[in-house]
């Protein structure tokens, strides 16, 4: 077993885990869609043309091998009904005719041994792929766009350039075609194409995000790869652009892999504003109590205004009148370090061991004095807590307004 073939079954191995897990994540947003129910046919057969084909080629079985056209003459197929579910209607029934009988005569035929003419059969299913997905670019980008939300037509956008950028990859697979090619490049694009389709789908912040994530990883990827083939001996131009690709695409599976893991995860233990959502609770204190069983707000201690006698109310309420939550990175909050109110609030938090101070009310005084911890201290923990702030000076002392109710 050559290099060449190791590189191609681990490149091919990780796009069949890596789409594996966008499914699965496809599958957690959304699973009555029609729409993601396309996908995940579409996305299943590319995964296992790769499932296949690795293990194929680490076995070198021929048998498994020649299985592996079925799924290969299958795409088109399953490329032409997502764009049925993108465009909402059906496609023009000569294309559908061509998609299933192109899959049955190219797929049996490579089973029965016709993919051992190598470069005919080659070219007639890479012009057959070519061609199923030139076709679904076409209804794509000839739409009816005004029968589309503007949110379907950003979609089908992104999907045509998806399908463009896919192409030079799917071409690589074929080494009848491209003889010299070091490692064969199909998996990689999917990996590339289903990364792409789960930023998409995200909010626009977390989109950005997810956009400079990729850049990272196909960055820092690209040089430990650089950097595993030097280490090998004799390393030349062909080797290198194995280290780099087989680098790129385990990162690209681990990254998705983590993303959907650390998703799932936290969709399993819900943040404090989702346990506020889905608590039974009907008074502010009820809602408080219900806080401080959260490991956010574990740390709280309510002050109100009887309890704060040693640090002089009176003094306290014209500041508080002006702030509703108190970092204590961020004292003295705008005022004369030197300020009655500044010095108490400050000796407050000291004694409290507290990072913050959230103001429910300045008349009379009510505060939640709380420790946040460092590993927590972040833009999304903050947010939380101006958000619970606003919830509980919201909500009176008899009942739970019923627009936050829900």
């Amino acid at each position: 077993m050559t290099s060449a073939v190791i590189a191609d079954a681990i490149v091919n191995l990780c796009g069949a885990i890596g789409l594996a897990v966008a499914m699965f994540a496809l599958y957690r947003r959304d699973a009555r869609s029609p729409l993601t129910r396309r996908l995940l046919v579409a996305l299943g057969i590319v995964a296992l043309l790769f499932l296949v084909r690795a293990t194929a080629w680490l076995t070198q079985n021929a048998v498994l091998d020649d299985l592996s056209d079925i799924p290969a003459a299958a795409i088109p197929f399953g490329a032409l009904i997502v764009t049925e579910g993108l465009l909402r209607r059906h496609a023009p029934r000569v294309l559908k005719l061509a998609a299933v009988g192109g899959a049955i005569v190219l797929g049996l035929g490579g089973t029965l041994g016709l993919g051992h003419f190598d470069t005919p059969y080659a070219v007639a299913l890479a012009l057959f792929q070519l061609g199923g997905f030139i076709a679904c670019a076409w209804l794509l980008a000839s739409r009816d766009r005004h029968a589309l939300m503007a949110s379907e037509n950003r979609s089908i956008d992104r999907m045509i350039v998806g399908a463009v950028i896919v192409l030079p990859f799917i071409v690589t697979d074929y080494q009848a075609l491209m003889p010299d090619l070091p490692v064969r490049l199909g998996a990689l694009g999917a990996l590339l194409v289903v990364t792409a389709v789960l930023i998409a789908g995200s909010s626009s912040e977390a989109r950005w995000h997810g956009v400079l994530l990729t850049v990272l990883r196909l960055a820092s990827s690209a040089l430990l790869g650089l950097a595993a083939a030097f280490v090998a001996p004799d390393a030349n131009a062909a080797q290198i652009a194995r280290f780099c690709v087989i680098a790129v695409s385990g990162v690209l599976t681990i990254g998705l892999m983590t993303d959907t893991l650390r998703a799932y995860l936290e969709s399993r233990a819900p943040g404090v504003l989702s346990s506020l959502a889905i608590s039974p609770a009907a008074t502010r204190d009820q809602l408080i109590a219900e806080l401080v069983r959260h490991p956010l707000f574990e740390s709280a201690r309510r002050y109100r205004e009887a309890d704060l006698a040693d640090y002089d109310p009176a003094v306290l309420r014209n500041r508080l009148a002006t702030h509703r939550v108190l970092r204590r990175s961020d004292a003295p909050w705008g005022h004369p370090p030197t300020d009655p109110a500044i010095e108490r609030l400050v000796s407050l938090m000291t004694a409290n061991s507290a990072t913050h101070v959230v103001v429910l009310s300045d008349d009379p005084i009510d505060l939640l004095v709380l420790a946040v911890p460092v590993i927590s201290a972040d833009p999304a923990t903050e947010t939380a807590i101006a958000l619970v702030q606003r919830i509980l000076i919201m909500t009176d002392g008899v009942g739970v307004d019923p627009l936050w109710r829900g």
